[in-house]
């Protein structure tokens, strides 16, 4: 059987690999170019073979069983013509491939609903953020419907819960709007939040490559938030005052766990964030020099503040569980995670109105002023953004002067506690007895 033979189907079917060769090549007499491939394990293929610019070009163009020689011919005739026009047939085929896959791609980008990519965004994000922020963010996007890890009952849906499941490029204004108005009705300071989370994500997404397009920033727009983010109006109220002061720390004193006793005190007496002062490590306390290296959201490597000689008091007689200062048996990070409960039951066994743990910081702020403490110096002892020129770039008070400033505060609240007062700050274990109670 010759190598140039016009096919037929019953030749292709008789066409195979001769001996001592890997593979046999029948040419079409019909068809330049078009020949049948047949390897050493008897697989039939269709290839093209051609030269273009002084070099050859083969091609496969598909398995026998699949094509006809009708289909095969056609094809090869289409492919000779490329090639008289100076055209490879492999890059025409490679930027069709392309631009499918590119389209492909398209489509299914189209397809990506919120929650997919705000699983991406918490991957991607969070390593730079607090725990409280990525707890947020968590907590405001859960679905809920799970057990409640405390108490009974089922945990409700968050505020962002009911956007999660819409298309990234259906989360338009008129869809943010009518989730706000909805949200506001029930949750307000929640749905602030919830707003200020999802504008961070929809920013991030608009400056991400692979979700840049699929965006509208309008929905997040100053016109949005004016017109149906809730306005949230601050507690002014929740704070203690001078005169509540000895009836808060006699009950807070008696609650049953040190950890916890120990955590509001330091957290009235220092005005740290709840999650800053929860996540106070022993590296982070230096009993030596008399300072706290504080975690905060302003200063990327942290604040460090005094350690002023009764919160110095109260860290040492806490046990060494582990490497957090304000640990915990229970729970699985090994550290406290939420005293509102007996503080709670704290307030109520003192008569005290509500005060939020938030409530204690803002109880230090507003008590230092009661020793004509400068404003900045409160400030940056609690972490506070500074919030003019010059104290953003003319104003950096040394630990020293802090301390001065942090002691007297100190000082001045156990007194108004009727608590016994440290005499030094390098003497934390000697205590001066005030109004004639004692702390020893």
């Amino acid at each position: 059987m010759g190598r140039w033979q016009n096919f037929t189907a019953g030749r292709v079917e008789q066409f195979d690999c001769k001996q001592g060769q890997r593979q046999t090549i029948y040419w079409d007499g019909k068809a330049p170019g078009l020949g049948v491939r047949v390897t050493i394990s008897g697989a039939k293929s269709y290839i093209f073979e051609s030269r273009l610019h002084g070099k050859t070009i083969r091609l496969t163009i598909g398995d026998v069983r699949s094509w006809s020689i009708k289909q095969a011919q056609d094809r090869a005739t289409a492919l000779k013509t490329q090639i008289d026009q100076g055209i490879d047939p492999r890059q025409v085929a490679a930027e069709r491939a392309a631009a499918h896959a590119a389209s492909t791609a398209a489509a299914l980008k189209e397809q990506l609903t919120v929650s997919k990519v705000w699983a991406t965004y918490l991957q991607v994000r969070g390593k730079r953020w607090s725990e409280r922020t990525l707890a947020d963010h968590i907590k405001l996007a859960d679905p809920g419907g799970h057990p409640r890890k405390r108490g009974t009952g089922l945990v409700a849906p968050g505020p962002l819960a009911c956007i999660m499941p819409l298309k990234l490029v259906e989360l338009d204004s008129s869809h943010v709007a009518k989730w706000l108005d909805s949200e506001a009705e029930l949750r307000p300071t929640q749905a602030a939040l919830a707003y200020r989370l999802l504008r961070g994500f929809l920013r991030w997404c608009s400056t991400t490559p692979d979700y840049k397009g699929l965006v509208d920033l309008d929905a997040v727009s100053s016109r949005v938030a004016k017109d149906h983010v809730p306005k949230v109006k601050p507690k002014p109220d929740d704070c203690l005052q001078r005169e509540q002061l000895t009836a808060w720390f006699e009950a807070v004193r008696q609650i049953s766990s040190p950890v916890i006793s120990a955590y509001l005190q330091a957290l009235l007496l220092t005005g740290a964030r709840r999650e800053e002062l929860m996540a106070l490590r022993w590296a982070d306390v230096d009993f030596q020099w008399s300072s706290l290296r504080i975690s905060d959201k302003v200063e990327e490597d942290g604040r460090v503040i005094p350690l002023t000689p009764y919160v110095a008091n109260i860290l040492k007689a806490l046990p060494r569980r582990n490497d957090w200062v304000f640990s915990s048996t229970g729970a699985a990070s090994g550290r406290l995670q939420e005293p509102r409960i007996q503080h709670n039951q704290a307030l109520a066994r003192a008569g005290l109105p509500h005060v939020t743990i938030h409530g204690l910081r803002r109880s230090f702020g507003t008590l230092a002023e009661w020793v004509e403490c400068p404003t900045g110096v409160s400030a940056q002892i609690m972490g506070h953004k500074p919030s003019a020129i010059a104290e953003k770039h003319y104003r950096r008070r040394p630990l020293d002067l802090l301390r001065s400033w942090h002691t007297k505060i100190e000082a001045w609240i156990l007194e108004q506690a009727s608590i016994a007062v440290p005499d030094t700050i390098g003497s934390i274990s000697v205590l001066r007895v005030v109004n004639g109670v004692s702390n020893g």
